[in-house]
């Protein structure tokens, strides 16, 4: 029977690209969306033309109530879960400090951070050795923002994915002895649609300068990164902060 993996956030981007990786590794794969069925339905019918199993789950993983009903889903329909990806993240548009407000901050720290913890509380109900679980592994996509701040673009999301970084560091502490392994991988400039939403669709081009290596990276190479830390060649490693960033 095949290992079961939730991400979040499974329709484009990094999230599209490590759920086909996923499944191409022998993983069941549920792709979790906000709103765009017609790309996590792509999604699951690529995965389902090369062999693999995939079902595609909406849910806000910022609501109390979308979060255990799309773990319950994958229960009744994968199996237990072995592998959970806290991909789903959103940016607002591209802003100084003193132009955000209140409700800016909630959106994003909603998706990002209380999003990330409601479904990591729900795989660790499952997973951990302490609930009678199997063992699993959790990667939590962090940024480079959260190193470098993103001044003058978006502070509120660096400082999101700072608090993941936190999290994922104090989560691998207390769940290690109960057989799960948690990490983050930490994005840099990546080729994806997320840039379209902060109002700036060619960001990469223009900061790529900026990185050691002179290019953006693409989705596949961050997904290569977090199939790694989910797999046994990874085994002793938890905690871990792993940048995909170019140098930067």
């Amino acid at each position: 029977m095949s290992k079961v993996m939730i991400v979040t956030g499974g329709s484009r981007g990094i999230g599209a690209a490590t759920a086909r990786m996923g499944a191409a590794a022998g993983y069941a794969v549920c792709v979790s969306y906000l709103s765009n069925a017609s790309a996590a339905n792509a999604v699951v019918e690529s995965i389902a033309a090369e062999g693999g199993r995939a079902l595609a789950v909406p849910a806000d993983v910022a609501s109390e109530a979308d979060v255990p009903r799309l773990f319950e889903r994958v229960d009744a329909e994968l199996g237990p879960i072995a592998a959970l990806v806290n991909n789903a993240g959103v940016v607002e548009r591209l802003a100084r400090v003193e132009e955000m407000d209140a409700g800016r901050l909630g959106r994003v720290l909603a998706t990002n951070v209380t999003g990330s913890f409601l479904c990591a509380r729900e795989a660790v109900k499952r997973m951990s050795t302490r609930h009678g679980g199997g063992g699993g592994a959790i990667v939590n996509l962090s940024s480079a923002a959260a190193r470098l701040g993103s001044p003058n673009e978006f502070v509120d999301y660096a400082a999101a994915k700072g608090a993941i970084d936190t999290f994922t560091l104090g989560l691998s502490k207390e769940v290690a002895e109960e057989g799960i392994r948690v990490n983050a991988v930490r994005p840099g400039v990546i080729y994806t649609d997320i840039h379209a939403s902060a109002g700036e669709p060619d960001r990469v081009e223009r900061v790529k300068g900026a990185v050691p290596m002179r290019r953006g990276g693409t989705p596949e190479e961050v997904a290569h990164a977090v199939l790694w830390l989910l797999s046994d060649e990874a085994s002793y490693i938890t905690g871990a902060l792993l940048d995909v960033a170019g140098g930067r």
